[in-house]
């Protein structure tokens, strides 16, 4: 800061930094507001939401555990059926387990290779009309 020698240069001085000190209390004031309306606990649970539900694995997450979910309960049924069998049914409860892990945990593979096999299954085959001539 340069030195002052007038009484003038003094109070525009002053005003100066009387102008600045209101405009940076308005921001600390506004700062605290929001930082205390970030803190209540609602606010922090859409936060959180928010930030996993904008999460690029959140779906492939949920849709892997939802199939191997799905996989493992189907399987269960489908070993076990209306069997009243205790060895059975704890066989199926183990298949269960082990296929939903293994679904679960492969599911980006699962996902490509049965995209690979629809768009072999659903694709139009090329037919030459020049070799019928």
């Amino acid at each position: 800061m340069e030195n002052i020698t007038s009484t003038e240069g003094l109070k525009n001085a002053i005003q100066l930094l009387e102008a600045e000190q209101a405009i940076k209390g308005q921001e600390l004031k506004i700062q605290f507001l929001l930082t205390y309306e970030s803190l209540k606990p609602i606010n922090i649970l859409k936060s959180t939401f928010k930030d996993v539900t904008s999460s690029p694995y959140f779906i492939d997450n949920i849709i892997g555990s939802a199939l191997g979910l799905t996989t493992g309960y189907f399987s269960k049924k489908l070993v076990v059926g209306a069997s009243v069998n205790t060895f059975r049914k704890l066989f199926g409860s183990a298949l269960e387990f082990g296929v939903t892990n293994i679904i679960a945990q492969n599911a980006s593979s699962l996902k490509s290779v049965g995209q690979y096999l629809i768009s072999h299954l659903f694709r139009k085959k090329d037919v030459n009309m020049d070799a019928n001539v």
